[in-house]
């Protein structure tokens, strides 16, 4: 009901702008007034004023539905000894009066022997409980799609009312739109930072437990010792030595990556120059979209193309070679990653080639140069900062993948340089900590932050180096 809400907002304040053009137009044409603005401004006006306090509200309501549910829910009249509950026992408690209101309704239903037995090993106060969260879910949500109904047409109806020819709309809505572009740049940059503090955070509480040297420096990644150790007596220290080794992740992730740059940067690049230089618009037309097909296949697909055909070719490759090649290997993940991304650098650079002016083509030609000297001369050093930014963001995409790691290079972190050999990515031991009942009181879950840190680092350190190549070979043409 909530979304349905949103729904409701957008259609009555599109509704409104030709309500309040329209109202601008009649003070125009019946009134003879001399309006301040354009008509059309006069209708942004309204939607303004009815869109914005309403959208407010319903972002309100989203992020306090748990509030309010859990006011209403958990009474002190049915629990007389929740304010005393630890935040463990009350997410616990709630968790199963949720469960409950999928099962307990007010009319009469049929209920499984598995429903029943649920039922009798609840409380009175627990079914209480899932009745009135059931009833919360209706009446909440009817509420809601009421409020935003009444609440346009009420704001919608008083800003048409308040435009005259002397209100000058213009500006207002100027003012608005600018309040609202500039609070869009700052919320993305105060996500980043929030996005980094969290890391930061976890991570501290990491290197609570595990050596800052040992984490970074350590060759060894067995973090299932940290379950094996007994927690209420304490870690210990010299078993986490060896459960959290950075290393083999570090040159498991570089390796598969290089594996897959190595193909999408040549091939991408070169499938760029010859869309952009030397095929006809027809083929151009047809080939582009095919190509960038290639990103849109979900990332699971490519994982079943490694681990069922491309793996045990390869194997099959080498054994007859005489090469030992694992059934899982970083060259496979590597090789399939590397298809996935090569529309990232094909695409890109091919836009940024085409927006080379062409009076530098002709510029060119015409001092003798042929079209190869003028692509390796002329082209590619102008379209240099577009075309190291395909790379960068190629090189983001195949260090930031996971699910082709999984499926075909292995969950084992394995300290090696041959992609022959089964190899594990930061990524991927990432959502390993997280898969199950995490407990963010162990480091074996709270390695994830420190691993997500260092990620972000790496990429950061990868972004500074992008900038400074390019302002060091870029050459500025006007």
């Amino acid at each position: 009901m909530l979304y349905l809400s949103l729904v409701f907002v957008f259609i009555l304040s599109y509704s409104f702008y030709f309500y309040g053009k329209k109202r601008a137009l009649s003070l125009k044409f019946k009134k003879n007034e001399n309006l301040s603005s354009l008509p059309d401004y006069y209708g942004y006006y309204v939607v303004l004023l009815v869109f914005f306090p309403a959208i407010i509200i319903w972002f309100f309501l989203l992020i306090f539905k748990s509030n309010f549910q859990e006011m209403f829910v958990m009474s002190p009249v049915l629990f007389p000894d929740v304010a005393t509950w630890s935040s463990g026992k009350f997410g616990l408690i709630m968790n199963k009066i949720s469960n409950l209101s999928m099962i307990v309704n007010l009319s009469e239903i049929d209920l499984t022997v598995g429903d029943k037995s649920i039922l009798k090993m609840a409380s009175e106060s627990e079914i209480i409980a899932a009745k009135n969260l059931a009833n919360f879910d209706k009446i909440y949500g009817w509420s809601n799609l009421t409020l935003f109904i009444i609440l346009p047409v009420l704001l919608g109806f008083l800003a048409t009312k308040s435009i005259s020819g002397k209100l000058n709309a213009q500006p207002i809505v100027e003012k608005i739109i600018s309040y609202v572009i500039k609070g869009s740049s700052y919320i993305a940059i105060f996500i980043t930072f929030g996005i980094f503090f969290s890391l930061v955070f976890e991570a501290i509480n990491f290197f609570r437990y595990v050596n800052f040297m040992d984490f970074f420096f350590n060759t060894a990644w067995n973090p299932n010792r940290a379950f094996v150790i007994n927690a209420s007596e304490g870690f210990d220290q010299e078993a986490l030595k060896e459960a959290f080794g950075f290393v083999p992740l570090l040159t498991g992730t570089l390796l598969i990556a290089s594996v897959a740059m190595l193909v999408a940067v040549p091939l991408g690049l070169l499938t760029a120059i010859y869309l952009a230089e030397y095929a006809s618009s027809k083929v151009r037309d047809i080939a582009k979209p095919i190509i960038e097909i290639l990103a849109g296949i979900p990332t699971v697909v490519y994982g079943f193309f490694a681990a069922l055909s491309l793996a045990p070719f390869i194997k099959d490759v080498g054994e007859g070679v005489g090469l030992p090649v694992s059934a899982e290997s970083a060259l496979a993940a590597g090789l399939a990653m590397g298809v996935m991304i090569i529309p990232f650098v094909s695409s890109l650079s091919d836009d940024v080639i085409k927006a080379v002016p062409q009076s530098l083509r002709e510029g060119s030609y015409a001092i003798g140069a042929t079209k190869s000297e003028t692509i390796k001369k002329v082209i590619l050093p102008a379209a240099l900062a577009g075309i190291m930014g395909s790379f960068l963001l190629a090189i983001s995409r195949a260090i930031g993948e996971t699910m082709i790691v999984v499926m075909a290079a292995s969950l084992r972190a394995n300290l090696t340089f041959n992609p022959l050999e089964p190899a594990t990515t930061i990524t991927t031991q990432i959502v390993t900590s997280l898969i199950g009942d995490v407990e963010f009181d162990n480091p074996k879950t709270l390695v994830a932050f420190a691993l997500g840190l260092t990620l972000f680092v790496m990429t950061l350190i990868l972004n500074i180096a992008a900038i400074t190549i390019v302002k060091k070979y870029r050459e500025k043409y006007e």
